[in-house]
């Protein structure tokens, strides 16, 4: 779905799982024009059914149309565990929101909202979900469950980090995704939510965190959410501006032509190296700007899913 249709589809809606629904529900019915074709939320598979056998799971809109019969094959346990992690830095809170700002157009909303989208395709096809949200301390972890009252309590965490930190919190994700990889044990698959912003001084231990992540084979995959706009086009008239830290509160006082072309070849610099550093490690890398729609976030997931033996 282009993002102009789901401001029709999710704009008169409150509630976190609702939004998320009609995502999904919208995704699953377009994906006869996607390369998943026949992928199901409901169930593993069909097969041809056999005589003597149950006719409990026939499919009989199938057969009308085939004039054969087959059964629905349906999971019977849990067949992935997904660990999602959240930055929720002050950074991740930009840009400000005004009164009549869709929510998920600031890189914590739109996390938000893409760990909710990804909830519930899990949900539907029984597999198990944990989460973990850090900024400057690790704020909150669940483990890997399937249970309805699990994703109910993980839906409450996601919907409460919406609102706008109170105090300045900055970014330790060195040492958090360090912990997150401790206690993740058994093989997962681990979907990261995060602006990157990190001292550039602690690269390689930044990058040495990602790897950490690696371990016990499990399946990373690291959304890179910007503001497009402002955080990698830098567009800004040539007004003096105050620019202010969202994490720290340092303050610098220039002219955005000024520095125009360089921040934007050091940025530029900064992702490539994410980049060739997450390929070196088989990370799936995928920065995504908070105005793009949630396609790219569903359809990289499950082609890594099917990767994910």
């Amino acid at each position: 779905m282009k993002i102009e249709q789901q401001k029709e589809i999710i704009s008169g809606f409150k509630h976190l799982e609702l939004l998320a629904n009609q995502v999904v529900e919208g995704f699953i019915s377009g994906m006869h024009k996607s390369p998943f074709h026949g992928f199901s939320a409901e169930f593993a598979e069909h097969k041809i059914y056999n005589s003597g056998e149950s006719t409990k799971n026939i499919d009989w809109k199938l057969f009308a149309k085939t004039d054969r019969l087959y059964t629905k094959r349906y999971q019977e346990e849990t067949n992935l565990r997904c660990h999602l992690i959240i930055d929720n830095s002050s950074s991740m809170h930009y840009p400000k929101l005004n009164s009549n700002d869709l929510f998920f157009h600031n890189k914590i909303g739109f996390s938000v909202l893409a760990s909710a989208v990804l909830m519930n395709l899990l949900k539907k096809q029984r597999d198990a979900v944990g989460l973990s949200v850090y900024s400057d301390k690790y704020e909150y972890y669940a483990p890997e469950k399937g249970s309805d009252r699990h994703h109910r309590m993980i839906l409450n965490t996601l919907e409460n980090l919406l609102e706008n930190p109170k105090e300045a919190k900055s970014t330790d994700t060195i040492t958090y995704l360090h912990q997150i990889a401790e206690k993740v044990h058994r093989r997962s698959m681990i979907i990261l939510f995060t602006d990157m912003f990190q001292n550039t001084a602690d690269k390689e231990k930044l990058f040495n965190a990602l790897q950490h992540l690696k371990h016990n084979k499990h399946k990373v995959i690291i959304f890179h959410v910007y503001d497009k706009k402002t955080e990698i086009n830098f567009n800004f008239d040539n007004a003096p501006r105050k620019f202010i830290d969202l994490e720290t509160g340092e303050q610098i006082n220039i002219f955005a032509d000024n520095i125009k072309e360089a921040y934007e070849e050091q940025v530029n610099l900064y992702f490539k190296e994410i980049a060739m550093t997450c390929a070196q490690n088989k990370i799936k890398y995928v920065p995504v700007a908070v105005e793009e729609n949630f396609e790219k976030i569903l359809t990289t997931y499950l082609a890594e899913k099917q990767m994910f033996g």
